[in-house]
Formats: structure tokens, C-alpha cells, sequence
């Protein structure tokens, strides 16, 4: 095998110091904008613009459906405003997700049914970040170079042998 058959963006095995979390879609390329970084949030964009898209036709059919059943103009609303609701929810949700990790993952497995929900909401969020960032990078991008600073730091700290260090002045006696 080459050398090179590694996953573009993904650092060498043998590189000290932490490693850079992936991003789903992109892997590690966000790191270096290498490896179609470009491309790649284009494509997130597109898809996920794509999906919501369809999502929407679905549901547009959905509610063609209750409408044939003749179930009452009550239902439709309820059913218009539990979408708009659980979309803005999870809009709300994905987006925080982006720029912070949840406080209370207990709280974000709870959510989780309702974000299904709206999942266009989340596909939206999704849609948005994508213009600018991969979703979820400066989030990663913060943590990773704080690990970075603090790996440099404590390397910097212990370099050279400490038996090689000169005596500061005085020598100690030895034990005996």
C-alpha cells in the first residue's frame, strides 16, 4: 500500500498530539480546507437544501391525504402547527448545536423525537450553516486548537533529559 492511502484530511498515524475530531460528510478536511473541502459543502448545501425540499413535497402530500379524509379543518391546523412548532424547535436545537456541546445530553436524548419531527427544521439549520462553514467546525475547530495549545504547552514543559541539566550552583550530596 502507499503512504497516501489515508483518507484526505486525515492526519498521519504517527503525527504527536491530538487528533482532529471528524465531521460527518467531511471527515477531517475541515482542518486544512483540503481534500474537496469546497466541493463537499457544496454538496452538504445542495443536499440538504434538496431534502428539505422533498420533505416539504411529502408533507404537502400528507396533508392533501387529510384533506381527501375529510377529517375537519381542526386537525389540518393542528397538524400545520405541530410541523411549524417542532420545525422551529429543532432548527433552534441544530444550530445551538453547532456553536456548543449540550449541557444535558439527557436533555438532548428527550428532544430527540421532537427534532424528528421537524427534522426540516434541522435540515434548514443544516442548509444555512453550510454556506459559511462545515457544520459544526468552529465548534471543533476552538476545541481542537485548545488541545493543541495544552499538548504544546505540557511538551514544552518536560523537553530535554533532566539528568542532562546542569547543576544550579551547588551539588547535592549523595545519598549513602
Amino acid at each position: 500500500m502507499s503512504e497516501n492511502s489515508a483518507a484526505p484530511g486525515t492526519p498521519p498515524a504517527t503525527a504527536p498530539g491530538p487528533r482532529p475530531e471528524p465531521i460527518r460528510f467531511f471527515g477531517t478536511t475541515w482542518v486544512d480546507h483540503d481534500g474537496g473541502y469546497g466541493l463537499r459543502r457544496a454538496g452538504v448545501a445542495a443536499g440538504s437544501l434538496a431534502a428539505a425540499v422533498a420533505a416539504c413535497f411529502v408533507l404537502r402530500f400528507a396533508y392533501q391525504g387529510l384533506e381527501i379524509a375529510e377529517v375537519g379543518g381542526f386537525v389540518g391546523v393542528l397538524v400545520i402547527a405541530m410541523f411549524s412548532i417542532c420545525s422551529a424547535i429543532a432548527f433552534r436545537k441544530t444550530w445551538e448545536g453547532f456553536g456548543a456541546r449540550p449541557e444535558d445530553p439527557s436533555r438532548e436524548d428527550a428532544l430527540r423525537g421532537l427534532k424528528s419531527i421537524g427534522f426540516i427544521g434541522s435540515l434548514v439549520a443544516y442548509f444555512v450553516r453550510s454556506l459559511t462553514e462545515a457544520p459544526g467546525e468552529k465548534l471543533r475547530r476552538a476545541e481542537y486548537e485548545k488541545a493543541r495549545a495544552q499538548f504544546e504547552k505540557r511538551r514544552s514543559a518536560r523537553t530535554g533529559n533532566p539528568a542532562a541539566r546542569k547543576a544550579s550552583g551547588r551539588k547535592r550530596p549523595k545519598r549513602g
